[in-house]
């Protein structure tokens, strides 16, 4: 797969202007995203160098990602300003580094042999909660960005739909709706609350985030001002060059 660092390199180049003057497309008939996908694309495209220099600084697999693992209600506002605005663009700019875990349960309680929860945010709440469960369940890899889309937008549970067709339109939405109003969306949501109720120490408030299943109030204070540092800070391998700015004077070494 393709570094995520290569695509924005390249658009940076096909788009951006350096030193004043506006450059021009590579005259090839591939995508910015495809230009290092192989060595006969990046000569065609007259970028064999940079992607060279690219494949040097991808992250070494042996070295594990930072998991961050996200503990959050679907309505609560600060849940979702926290997923918008940190935690969907440091997880789509550094997740060759990353990992995202997302527990939609927050402060809902589960009411025993009554087969149903309270919310904070009411039933709403709840029901959000069960799509967001059921859409991590069922879509897999595409799940973030369907609930990025969901929580970007101004009815959660009326964009389900709408965001599932767009980012993952390869799932039924019969699938995702079966999930809700069966059993397994009760079972996701018992699971990610026996998740939640195991924390230590206990979730104080939402958004709760751990870090390699680590929660420190410091972490906690950082993720919410500049998640994108504090990951780049924590992972342990070589940093990648969007964390060290390295991206950037290969950037500049295109003009």
């Amino acid at each position: 797969m393709i570094s995520l660092s290569c695509v924005l390199l390249f658009l940076f180049f096909t788009y951006e202007k350096c030193d004043g003057k506006s450059h021009p497309k590579p005259s090839c008939g591939y995508p910015p995203s495809q230009w290092c996908r192989t060595l006969e694309i990046a000569v065609e495209c007259g970028v064999q160098k940079q992607c060279m220099e690219l494949d040097a600084t991808r992250p070494d697999p042996s070295v594990a990602p930072v998991e961050v693992t996200v503990y959050y209600e679907s309505l609560c506002p600060g849940c979702r300003s926290f997923l918008t605005e940190q935690l969907f663009p440091t997880w789509t700019m550094l997740k060759d580094i990353m990992t995202v875990h997302l527990v939609p349960y927050g402060n809902a309680e589960e009411i025993p042999g009554q087969n149903s929860f309270l919310c904070q945010h009411g039933e709403p709440g709840c029901k959000a909660n069960v799509f967001e469960a059921c859409i991590l369940n069922v879509t897999g890899q595409a799940a973030f960005p369907v609930i990025y889309c969901m929580a970007s937008s101004s009815d959660v549970i009326n964009a389900a739909l709408p965001c599932l067709q767009l980012n993952a339109p390869s799932v039924e939405w019969e699938a995702i709706q079966s999930c809700v109003i069966g059993g397994l969306g009760h079972s996701l949501m018992h699971e990610n609350g026996v998740k939640t109720r195991s924390l230590k120490p206990a979730h104080k408030y939402v958004p709760w985030v751990t870090f390699n299943g680590v929660y420190k109030d410091d972490w906690e204070d950082k993720a919410m001002s500049s998640l994108f540092n504090l990951v780049c800070m924590l992972y342990e391998g070589i940093k990648p060059p969007v964390c060290t700015g390295a991206l950037m004077k290969l950037n500049r070494s295109f003009c």
